[in-house]
């Protein structure tokens, strides 16, 4: 090795040994006859003084260098002379007398301080990433990820749980985001896909007797980038035979628990993790991954509403639908620039509109309160439980849509007022999820996934009767509004299945093709079994208080899935192409 110690080694014990640094120049500082640099690896800082009468070379040595120059330097290691002592460095309380000076490696002035943690633009962050990784914050977010996929592969290795790779080039069938393709070679004019998940070989590995599985596993899919979605991303992936919910959620509970305990800034909030129903969180929270930090739950205004003069609520409560709402407290006055923002919020979720009640002393401040009689008004606020200053919100419609609709303006006037207990992280699980749900067009699609099996003998036969009343196995760990991950008891009978795929809209000919694999494996003996994957991107972005989860990924891509380090996409050789049997062919709206 070029050194014998790391930068994060030099203690007062060593004092009067000889050693050999190597590392980067954080810092420099020349005092005529002394100059001193601070060392720097990914251990720790040590300061280096060398004496222009004691040791003329290496003084001059480090009069050359510049920040982020690499060196190997060998000295001494001595006690600091008092008052000069830095009790913020673990090594503060020593210094290296410097004999010897070696450049391992210049530097061009880096783009931004490495040895300042300054707001840099996210693109030249990533574009200068072996450089941004140097940065204290940077590099400890990298830290904390190794150390949790460390922490839960042996979690589950203890508990005897195998770790298998399954394969990274799969039959195309985007029946979540979609695919990644890559072409065949071999196979002119056919493609494999990159995995969106390894849900199918996992559920054939149970068949094959593999009981306990556990894959750190890399998936790909070609979807919008958001601030905890991209791309790439890695996920705890578990299966387990002969399994029930409950066995499944156990396992998965223990493992945060242990990992928020010992990683997390701040403590659970509640032990063992509270468990919500599907319908419940809809009910009160409008979302399957309620934010519980804050109060401002949903209420339903339909029955006092039913009659009402306002045709926008009535119809809507005709045609079978609801009036969800929310209470704002203290935002009686909110302007309407505010409510119009929050009604594009609530049209983000199929919402037609949003109508606001300032409920100020005597006055009901609202653009449509001519339309409602003073009792209408009056047990509007009751029911809602508005006091004088409050603003009722509220949306009508198809009641998935509406309370969808009003959960995210909760989500959001959450954040804007400074509800959110940030003290404690909230962790729970939602259950007992419908099996399908309806699209906008009235056809079926899953809530989940296809794979999902009903909870009961008794959901099971609703599949042939009514479908949309089935349960499904399905849970969803959640954790301060954001759902980590999900999982399910799956279907493992051939029949069941298909008739699932059929409710779907896949026929028995299309299953065959798109999962011939699967369904073949089904009928094989095929255990009862179930699982679960959990997101390791947003688990450390919200270990580590992070906003934005691409931050966790030693290089990651932009907003817009650009790799700003690699310049990637970029274009194929033609040759390559020419290979492949592929052309590319421009679009009048194509970039560039």
């Amino acid at each position: 090795m070029l050194r014998t110690h790391t930068c994060g080694e030099a203690r007062a014990s060593l004092a009067g040994t000889e050693v050999t640094l190597a590392g980067w120049v954080h810092t420099r500082r020349d005092q005529g006859g002394l100059t001193f640099i601070d060392l720097r690896d990914r251990y720790g800082i040590t300061q280096v003084v060398a004496h222009a009468n004691q040791n003329p070379a290496a003084h001059a040595a480090l009069g050359k260098v510049r920040n982020e120059w690499v060196l190997r330097v060998r000295g001494t290691v001595r006690q600091r002379p008092e008052g000069t002592k830095n009790p913020k460095l673990p090594t503060g309380d020593v210094e290296i007398a410097a004999t010897e000076i070696e450049v391992l490696n210049e530097s061009k002035t880096p783009p931004f301080y490495v040895n300042e943690e300054t707001e840099v633009d996210e693109n030249l962050r990533w574009k200068y990433r072996y450089v941004d990784l140097r940065r204290e914050r940077s590099r400890e977010i990298i830290r904390l990820r190794h150390e949790v996929t460390n922490f839960i592969r042996n979690f589950f290795v203890e508990r005897g749980f195998w770790e298998i790779e399954t394969t990274m080039m799969i039959r195309s069938d985007p029946t979540g985001a979609r695919d990644f393709i890559v072409p065949s070679r071999y196979y002119p004019g056919k493609f494999w896909a990159l995995p969106q998940s390894p849900q199918q070989l996992k559920q054939i590995l149970m068949v094959g007797g593999i009981d306990k599985y556990v894959q750190i596993a890399r998936c790909f899919r070609d979807e919008d980038p958001r601030a905890d979605r991209i791309y790439e991303l890695t996920q705890l992936d578990v299966e387990m035979s002969f399994a029930e919910p409950d066995d499944v959620m156990s396992v998965i509970e223990a493992c945060y628990t242990a990992v928020f305990e010992k990683f997390a800034k701040k403590p659970l909030r509640t032990k063992p993790f509270p468990r919500m129903t599907y319908d419940d969180a809809m009910r009160r929270y409008g979302t399957d991954r309620p934010d519980t930090r804050f109060a401002m739950e949903i209420v339903d205004l339909t029955e006092i509403l039913r009659a009402t003069g306002f045709g926008v609520f009535r119809d809507a409560i005709a045609e079978g639908g609801a009036v969800r709402a929310i209470v704002a407290r203290g935002k009686a006055d909110a302007s309407r620039k505010d409510v119009e923002a929050w009604t594009d919020v609530a049209k983000t979720r199929g919402a037609k509109g949003l109508v606001s009640f300032g409920f100020a002393g005597s006055e009901v401040r609202s653009p449509v309160a001519k339309f409602f009689s003073a009792d209408e008004l009056s047990r509007l606020q009751q029911a809602s439980g508005a006091q004088v200053g409050d603003l009722v919100l509220a949306v009508a419609g198809e009641y998935r849509v509406a309370s969808r609709s009003i959960g995210e303006v909760r989500r959001q006037l959450g954040e804007q007022l400074g509800l959110i207990d940030a003290s404690a992280h909230h962790m729970m699980w939602i259950h007992r999820f419908p099996m399908f749900e309806r699209t906008p067009e009235g056809t079926w699609t899953f809530s989940h996934n296809p794979f999902a099996g009903p909870l009961t003998t008794e959901d099971a036969k609703l599949l042939d009767t009514d479908p949309g009343k089935a349960v499904s196995s399905q849970y969803d760990l959640v954790v301060d509004g954001n759902e980590l991950g999900g999982g399910s008891i799956r279907i493992h009978n051939r029949a069941m299945q298909e008739r699932a795929f059929e409710v779907l809209g896949i026929s028995k000919e299309e299953g065959a093709v798109r999962f011939g694999a699967l369904l073949d494996a089904l009928e094989y003996g095929a255990p009862p079994e179930g699982g679960i994957a959990t997101g390791m991107d947003r688990t450390v972005m919200i270990l580590a208080g992070l906003s934005n989860a691409r931050e966790t990924i030693a290089f990651p891509k932009t907003q817009t899935g650009y790799d700003p380090l690699l310049d990637a996409p970029a274009a194929a050789d033609p040759k390559l192409l020419e290979e492949l049997g592929l052309r590319v062919i421009r679009r009048p709206n194509d970039p560039t």
